[in-house]
């Protein structure tokens, strides 16, 4: 296992139960921008899948618009599906999650957490073209 999966492992790890990721989003966390496929790629090879502590749980990883992967490991969407309700997310009538109200703000521990004052993003005037070098 590379470094890289290493990092994606780490952040999925505090994704808390009841929220999700998006791929995009992991990616920025890990200091990977535009990186969202190759964190699915990592989450493929997840050895400890799952909902207990210690597993990496990937099944709350999902696409930015909220829908879940097609070729989900655990056995396809439905039990993708089954495993974030039965957290407590919610899902839009067209089967995708509700991104409004599930989506993780980035913080270990939600945003009760004691840290709720360490940035979870850039500031807004963050010049990301500069920073990548595409300037």
């Amino acid at each position: 296992m590379g470094d890289f999966s290493k990092r994606v492992f780490e952040v999925v790890r505090q994704v808390p139960r009841g929220t999700v990721a998006t791929y995009g989003q992991v990616g920025r966390l890990i200091g990977a921008p535009r990186s969202a496929r190759y964190v699915g790629y990592a989450l493929r090879t997840n050895p400890k899948p799952g909902t207990d502590p210690g597993c990496i749980p990937c099944h709350r990883v999902v696409f930015k618009d909220g829908s879940l992967c097609k070729g989900f490991v655990f056995g396809g969407p439905d039990e993708q599906r089954a495993m974030l309700e039965a957290e407590g997310v919610t899902f839009l009538a067209d089967g995708r999650v509700d991104m409004e109200a599930c989506q993780w703000d980035g913080r270990e521990g939600g945003a009760d957490a004691d840290d709720a004052d360490i940035p979870c993003a850039p500031p807004p005037d963050f010049d990301w073209a500069h920073e990548l070098g595409e300037e």
